[in-house]
């Protein structure tokens, strides 16, 4: 069941999704080779907790930390540890906050050092899908009209689409209705709803859509072992438009990079 949201829970939600926006940001001035994922994962804990918030991630379903931090071929839920990143590595990391009663849930693929031009392109793609989807996110369309635009786009550039892994609703639960998978056929699957408030977001394989699972239950691997990139967001329905609620912005701050991609979905960062 779809949970619509009234104005002011979408309000409190996007103070949640901005203080995981923030973490990233902070993760962004952190991350570097030499460092580790259990290093930047205690900082971000740290950070949560600053700003009056919880971890969603900690002891959800079981896992053992605050961030799931993915490098390179790990897709997405990789426990932190103490391997240090290195000069060309790619990490996807995932960060949700819980505050006054709503999750807020979103990732960002970092660069560490100086990465191949081909890694560099798959995460430019997949950043792109990522707002390729959110377009499609409005009354009028269909949860598989998100994930269509997402796998068009990023097919024709080669990619593999993740299918065991999506995206989902958003609010008092971490995941709620509906799932949000990154393809489908346009026209399917649950119609788009005033208030309703989702995690999009693009898992893609620079090879196969394929994946495997380690044996610690939680770490999800690329099946031919090429990097894969993601990328998530917090989007509502306000107006019958799609708006975020997280942003990307602190990261941007923090690595010097100039972006105009947020504007056409305005909302007040501060």
């Amino acid at each position: 069941m779809i949970i619509q949201k009234t104005r002011e829970e979408i309000e409190l939600m996007r103070e949640s999704a901005l203080i995981v926006s923030k973490t990233l940001g902070m993760i962004a001035r952190e991350i570097k080779p030499g460092v580790t994922t259990l290093y930047l994962d205690k900082l971000a804990e740290t950070f949560i907790r600053d700003h009056g918030a919880e971890p969603s991630f900690l002891g959800l379903y079981g896992f053992p930390n605050s961030l799931c931090m993915s490098p390179n071929a790990q897709v997405v839920h990789g426990i932190p540890n103490n391997r240090a990143l290195e000069h060309g590595d790619v990490i996807s990391v995932d960060c949700g906050a819980y505050k006054n009663g709503f999750h807020g849930d979103h990732a960002y693929s970092f660069e560490i050092g100086e990465v191949a031009p081909e890694v560099k392109k798959l995460l430019q793609v997949t950043k792109e899908s990522l707002y390729v989807g959110i377009r499609e996110f409005k009354i009028g369309n269909r949860v598989e009209d998100v994930g269509n635009a997402i796998q068009k786009y990023t097919e024709s550039h080669g990619y593999g689409v993740v299918r065991e892994l999506v995206g989902h609703g958003l609010g008092k639960k971490m995941h709620e209705d509906p799932e949000m998978p990154n393809y489908g056929k346009r026209g399917r699957g649950k119609l788009f709803v005033e208030g309703m408030v989702v995690a999009i977001e693009p898992m893609i394989n620079m090879g196969t859509k394929n994946i495997k699972q380690l044996k610690d239950g939680w770490t999800i691997l690329t099946a031919d072992g090429k990097p894969s990139a993601h990328f998530e967001h917090d989007v509502a329905i306000i107006n019958g438009k799609p708006e975020l609620l997280s942003t990307f912005k602190y990261v941007y701050e923090a690595l010097g990079i100039e972006s105009n991609e947020e504007e056409e979905f305005k909302n007040i960062f501060d």
